[in-house]
């Protein structure tokens, strides 16, 4: 039996329901529905056969050429199926939800699989749904601080709380400047890190406020969506003000070590910003692995950078909160109870 559902019943099921994408790997890879699997109709180079005698040559050759492709798959995409299927029961989507996932799910559906979902829309409706869900919850609420003021791991505390916190970074496997790619994963696609992003907010409760980190609009090649960079311009700042040594002692701790040779090429990144003179006193710093000052150097080029960017809001939404530490159990509890304080007043 074949099903035609919507996006939002897909969602209310997703935990339970497997998930079968029959786009080409190059669409897949670029984004999809998270925790879908690739069943492609069509390898890329197949695909972009069908398209060119479609626009050239004719629908029905395009349909047939198309066919001729599918053929020798039919027990594959079975077998596929088969395996991932859950209970007799699988969900398919495409781009659109059209001659793709209608084929496929025709096929599985006369062999062997009992309930067959075609998602209305496919991953287009998707795409739509995730981006309206950033215009929820009605509270954002900010966590800034300069560069190694430890915001991620005050984060991290906040959650401990009971806060809803969404990690950007994690979520793009970057640190956010030039040096945030040391010691992380490859980054996904832009379109697949909004999908990503999307996928942790929808687990949020929004008749409560969630935190964020106070970033850019990019975080190393792939952009917060604009919608949701918007509100966090807008939001409330709760700017974690700590003594610059501290941060570079930090920022020693986490970065120094890991790869030296992607420090001096992160240095070089920033050799513009930071002038001839101080780009060479820091790669110098650096060969003598004194990483403190390497540390220091770099940080007079992000607290300018940050200052900007913070001038730049609306400072009646910018609370300063003053530290005289980094770490960040301690942190969370001095933002906490501003927080308490400011919900006390309304």
């Amino acid at each position: 039996m074949i099903r035609r559902i919507d996006i939002s019943e897909y969602l209310s099921d997703a935990e339970l329901l497997p998930l079968a994408d029959v786009r080409t790997p190059a669409e897949f890879k670029n984004g999809h529905i998270p925790g879908a699997k690739n069943i492609p109709l069509f390898s890329d180079e197949e695909r972009a056969k069908v398209g060119t005698t479609y626009k050239k040559v004719s629908v029905d050759q395009a349909y047939k050429m198309g066919y001729a492709f599918v053929g020798p798959k039919l027990d594959y995409f079975v077998k596929e199926a088969n395996a991932l299927a859950k209970d007799g029961k699988l969900a398919v989507y495409c781009w659109r939800g059209g001659m793709r996932s209608k084929s496929f799910a025709e096929h599985i559906a006369a062999n062997g699989l009992s309930e067959v979902f075609v998602i209305e829309g496919g991953y287009k409706a998707f795409r739509q749904y995730a981006l309206e869900a950033f215009k929820k919850p009605d509270e954002l609420l900010i966590l800034g601080g300069y560069t190694g003021s430890g915001k991620t791991h005050i984060l991290d505390h906040l959650k401990t709380k009971g806060e809803q916190v969404i990690d950007l970074e994690a979520i793009a496997n970057h640190k956010g400047s030039a040096f945030g790619s040391i010691g992380q994963e490859e980054q996904p696609q832009n379109e697949h890190f909004t999908n990503l992003l999307y996928w942790e907010w929808r687990k949020l409760d929004y008749s409560r406020a969630v935190w964020l980190e106070d970033e850019s609009i990019h975080i190393g090649k792939v952009f917060i969506p604009e919608l949701l960079f918007q509100r966090m311009r807008e939001a409330k700042v709760y700017f974690v003000q700590v003594e610059k040594s501290l941060r570079a002692r930090l920022l020693v701790e986490e970065y120094a070590g890991i790869n030296h040779a992607m420090l001096k090429d992160s240095v070089q990144k920033i050799s513009k910003r930071l002038g001839g003179l101080r780009t060479r006193e820091a790669l110098e710093a650096l060969d003598r692995k004194d990483y403190f000052e390497t540390a220091v150097i770099t940080l007079d080029y992000y607290d300018k950078f940050y200052r900007k960017g913070l001038d730049r809001r609306d400072q009646n939404t910018v609370i300063i909160l003053a530290s005289e530490t980094v770490d960040p159990r301690v942190n969370a509890e001095i933002v906490l109870n501003c927080r308490k304080r400011n919900l006390a007043k309304t």
